[in-house]
């Protein structure tokens, strides 16, 4: 597995090697040794997976800290179709606090996204369909969980759809801005 890091501080790309012939192809997205030798030694205690339909964009979200909840670390994948995925790192210690990042997920290369704790997570459907399936470090706590709008003119983040093509949650369309929820993070 090739480890790449990425223009945020502790965000990491993961390239696994891929089998591929007529058949199809294997591969191994996840193995607990591998992973600790490149240094993500973590507990993953939940599987998530979401279906969405083009134009779809969900986030950004997180799960904030609280004495329930360390925030959780996710490793994000396409399982199939293709997404854009972006991440906000809203750690105020980090130097890149407030920067984002986005990039193609897909079914094709079958790279994987290591999103550490204190990053905001959000991605938008590009395929007809796309399944996105990630493991997390700690289970979802309704209580912990926020988020903040997609569509943050501070940000400037630059979706692969326009406004009337995006499919949005009414939750996300209201979300908070991100200078507003920093106000209740920290």
């Amino acid at each position: 597995m090739e480890v790449v890091d990425l223009p945020l501080e502790d965000l990491k790309l993961l390239r696994p090697r891929v089998f591929a012939d007529d058949r199809g192809f294997f591969l191994e997205p996840w193995n607990a040794a591998r992973m600790k030798s490149i240094g993500l030694d973590l507990t993953y205690v939940q599987d998530n997976h979401s279906r969405s339909t083009r134009g779809t964009i969900r986030g950004l979200h997180l799960q904030k800290a609280s004495s329930t909840c360390p925030g959780q670390a996710k490793l994000v994948r396409c399982a199939r179709g293709a997404i854009v995925d972006v991440v906000v790192d809203v750690r105020p210690w980090s130097k890149t606090f407030k920067r984002h990042h986005a990039l193609v997920l897909d079914d094709v290369k079958h790279e994987q996204l290591f999103i550490p704790i204190g990053f905001a997570h959000g991605f938008c459907v590009t395929s007809e369909v796309a399944d996105v399936a990630y493991k997390v470090t700690s289970f979802y706590d309704a209580a912990t969980e926020t988020g903040f709008r997609y569509n943050d003119p501070a940000l400037g983040i630059a979706w692969p759809v326009t406004a009337a093509e995006a499919v949005v949650s009414g939750r996300d369309q209201t979300a908070p801005t991100l200078d507003e929820l920093l106000k209740t993070l920290y």
